[in-house]
Order: C-alpha cells, then sequence, then structure tokens
C-alpha cells in the first residue's frame, strides 16, 4: 500500500472515519456517531411506527472531584463509567460520550416511559457503586433524562433538545433523578424560563423590594430588630413566593445581583433606625461557595454607611455543607469584620450539633416547624428544650421562628428562649410602615425618610 493510500480498519470504515467518529478518551462513539445514529433510526422508523428512546446521563459532583484528585483521576473515572454503561444497556443500545461528563445512550427496544424509566433506574445503580482509583474509593450518582422518539422529537436536533431539557429537570430536583420528557415537563420548563425572565427585569428595574419582620425581646416585646424579607409583586403574576423565585435565581446564576441588591436597600433602610437594632439578611447557599462573598458584603456596607456590627447574617445548614471550607473562610472573615452569624432554620438539617461544632456561630433560630407544634406534641416541647439548653451551654444566642400565638410564645419563655419573631408580633412590612411601627414604639421618633 502507497503512503498516500487510505489505511482501513477491520469493518472497512477508513481510520480517519474512525477517529472523527470515536471519543479518544474512553473509546465510545462521540456525538457525531450519536447523530448518525439517531438520524439512522428516524430514517427506518418513518414507515415503521415503532418508537426508540434517547437517554442523557450526566454525573453529579464530578468537577468538584476532578478538581480535587486532579484530571488523571477524572479520567479514569469516565473510562470506567463508560465501561459500566456499555456493560448494563440492553441488546442493541449504543453508548456515546456526549461531551464532558455527559454520556448519550440510544435505546431502539424502549418504546414508552415505564421501559425507559426501569433502564433510568438501572444504569443508576450501576453508576453509584464505588470508582477505584487505586489508593481511594470515591462515589458518584448520575442524573437521567430521557426522550422517546417521535413523539419528543423527529429529528436529532429537537430529540436531543427534549433529553436536554429531560435531564435539566432531573438536575433541578436533585441528584440521582430521573426524568422522562412530557408535554407538561416542557411546559414547566416554559414557564420557569419565563419567570426567571420576569424576575432579571425586576431586579434590573428595582422593582424586588425588601420587607422587614421584628424580632423581639419575648420578656417584653421591645423590637431587638428586624429580618429583611424579599418581596416581589409582578405585574402580570401578581405575589411571586421568595421560596419560587430565590432558589430559581440560585439555579440559574444570579443569586448574587439578586442579594447584594437586596442587602444594599435593607441596610439603607436600617440606617434610619434607632442604632441599638440589628439587621438580619439570609444569605444563599450558592453564596456561600463563593470566596468573594464576605468583600462583597463588606464593600456594600461601606458604600451605604452601615456599621458591620449591626448586621447579622444567616445562614442555613445545607448552605455549609455544600463547601464547607470556603464557608469557614467567609464565615471567619465577616465575623472578623464584626458581622455576627446565625444558623438559620436549626433542627432540620440531617447534622445540626455537626455544624455547631465545625462552624463559630453566635446566634441559633429554631425552625418555624417546631414552634408550631411545641404547644400540643409533648416531644417538640423537649427537643425544643434540649435545644435552648445546648445553646445557653455554648453561650449561643436563640432566636424562635414563627410564633403566632400567646401560648407559644409564654411556653418558649418558659423554656428559657428570650428572642423570637412571628405573626405574633408583626408580619413582615415594608420600609415606611415599619418606620411606622418603630415611631409608636419610641414614643412617636420622627421619621426618617
Amino acid at each position: 500500500m502507497g503512503a498516500a493510500e487510505t489505511r482501513r480498519s477491520d469493518n472497512g470504515q477508513n481510520e480517519g472515519e474512525v477517529t472523527a467518529y470515536t471519543d479518544p478518551l474512553t473509546g465510545l462513539g462521540n456525538r457525531y456517531r450519536l447523530r448518525d445514529k439517531i438520524s439512522l433510526l428516524s430514517e427506518e422508523r418513518a414507515a415503521d411506527p415503532a418508537p426508540f428512546t434517547v437517554a442523557l446521563v450526566n454525573l453529579d459532583g464530578f468537577k468538584p472531584i476532578n478538581d480535587l484528585f486532579g484530571s488523571q483521576a477524572g479520567d479514569e473515572i469516565l473510562c470506567q463509567v463508560a465501561h459500566r454503561l456499555q456493560a448494563c444497556i440492553p441488546g442493541g443500545a449504543i453508548v456515546t460520550r456526549d461531551s464532558g461528563d455527559e454520556f448519550a445512550i440510544v435505546l431502539p427496544l424502549i418504546f414508552e416511559a415505564a421501559g425507559a424509566e426501569r433502564v433510568g433506574h438501572l444504569i443508576k445503580d450501576v453508576l453509584s457503586a464505588p470508582y477505584d482509583l487505586g489508593d481511594r474509593n470515591v462515589r458518584l450518582s448520575a442524573s437521567l433524562g430521557f426522550a422517546i422518539h417521535p413523539f419528543a422529537g423527529a429529528d436529532f436536533e429537537s430529540l436531543m433538545k427534549s433529553a436536554e431539557t429531560a435531564l435539566y429537570h432531573s438536575k433541578r430536583r436533585g441528584r440521582g433523578q430521573i426524568t422522562v420528557y412530557s408535554s407538561e415537563i416542557a411546559q414547566e420548563m416554559r414557564r420557569s424560563t419565563q419567570l426567571e425572565q420576569a424576575l432579571r427585569n425586576a431586579i434590573i428595574n428595582d422593582d424586588v423590594d425588601v420587607h422587614f419582620q421584628p424580632i423581639v425581646d419575648l420578656r417584653d416585646g421591645r423590637t431587638l430588630g428586624f429580618e429583611a424579607l424579599a418581596r416581589w409583586i409582578d405585574p402580570d403574576m401578581g405575589f411571586v413566593s421568595p421560596a419560587i423565585f430565590v432558589p430559581l435565581a440560585e439555579e440559574r446564576g444570579f443569586i448574587d445581583t439578586l442579594s447584594e441588591t437586596l442587602l444594599h436597600k435593607a441596610a439603607e433602610a436600617a440606617l434610619t433606625w434607632p442604632r441599638e437594632l440589628f439587621l438580619s439578611f439570609n444569605l444563599s447557599s450558592v453564596q456561600m461557595t463563593d470566596p468573594a462573598t464576605a468583600s462583597r458584603t463588606l464593600t456594600i456596607l461601606g458604600n451605604v454607611g452601615l456599621d458591620p456590627s449591626r448586621l447579622d447574617l444567616e445562614i442555613t445548614e445545607t448552605a455549609v455543607m455544600h463547601s464547607a471550607a470556603t464557608a469557614s473562610k467567609i464565615i471567619e472573615e465577616l465575623r472578623r469584620a464584626g458581622i455576627r452569624i446565625s444558623l438559620d432554620d436549626f433542627g432540620t438539617g440531617q447534622s445540626s450539633l455537626g455544624r455547631l461544632r465545625d462552624f463559630t456561630f453566635d446566634k441559633v433560630k429554631i425552625d418555624r416547624a417546631f414552634i408550631s407544634a411545641i404547644s400540643n406534641d409533648r416531644a417538640t416541647e423537649h427537643i425544643v428544650r434540649a435545644i435552648i439548653n445546648m445553646c445557653q451551654g455554648l453561650n449561643l444566642e436563640v432566636v424562635a421562628e414563627g410564633i403566632e400565638t400567646e401560648a407559644e410564645m409564654n411556653l418558649l419563655l418558659s423554656l428559657g428562649c428570650i428572642m423570637g419573631q412571628g405573626y405574633y408580633f408583626g408580619k413582615p412590612c415594608d420600609a415606611m410602615a415599619t418606620l411606622r411601627y418603630l415611631s409608636r414604639q419610641y414614643n412617636n421618633m420622627p421619621l426618617k425618610p
């Protein structure tokens, strides 16, 4: 064979074609191979109504492991994933590496959602077993999205877009989830995208507001400070709960912009209050993974002119679990500047006692789920008593959230809790209403604009 002649592999393909259609790391087919397979099946099934299924498999938490152990370990994991997928897929199916830590599977003999889910659970279980990296084992989970041809798309692009939508829906629900594309899921994703755009516009137009709920001394009802709470009323959708739009901002990557805007507003409002009152503000879990969070917070306080010692930042247990080392550094930097740190929603996480040991907090907020049951559930009363006693022993202040009745307040007082908030003392209200509230408490103090 002359040097200019094209060399061919055993199956008749020239080596250039093999290279172009093969992922060099895993030896699987690549996206070109995937496109060809789906296009061929689509043509074959044009006359035959039998559907087929495409799956996307994405590893959860692969990037942190790759960063921690290095790219060589990451490559080894990807190769092991490729081997496991090839070993567990049904006959006639093919696996390709779509990109990065994402794999695609074409399943010619899976015709409906129930079959796709069964395959999904099998794949999820296979990929959850430990990965051997020589001197250590690591564990990963996988999220999966399925799209069934032709219902979810008649050609490669539309079918893959549907599979990506299903995978994205799985990722939104947490780790190790399985989603089969449907028109309902597509509609939900469209609503989510519309909501995202409306929220982005509301932030730009300064339409997301801050309301304030009093935190009081249970012994005499004296106001000690206020918690800042985000409020958004959209012209078309009306009131949108922060339980909806705050996680959306986290998920879509603009929680920093939202949080910084709200903190600036809240700090400006706090300047109009008596100086002994503190401002309590929530940081998101995403912000606790960003080393720049502390400096951004202090810059806002400096620009507004609010003394850092008047700010309490509330952090949930979930927030500090994502990246414990980064969260610890953020907390340390904030506390050095005089900002106080509260552990919010205490008792709802999986290892709250561990968080109190591993991080330095100034205050613990008992979740409202305990307070709402304290009057009629003996076990809950004992839990709250134990939390209060423990915090006293650790020199931590305690705030009870969600107090709605006098009976709840009196019972908490008898258990040793002296700080609380809830509708019994006042609902969240805007900055001007908050000043009117304070004016009544401080003998008609003049309202500052």
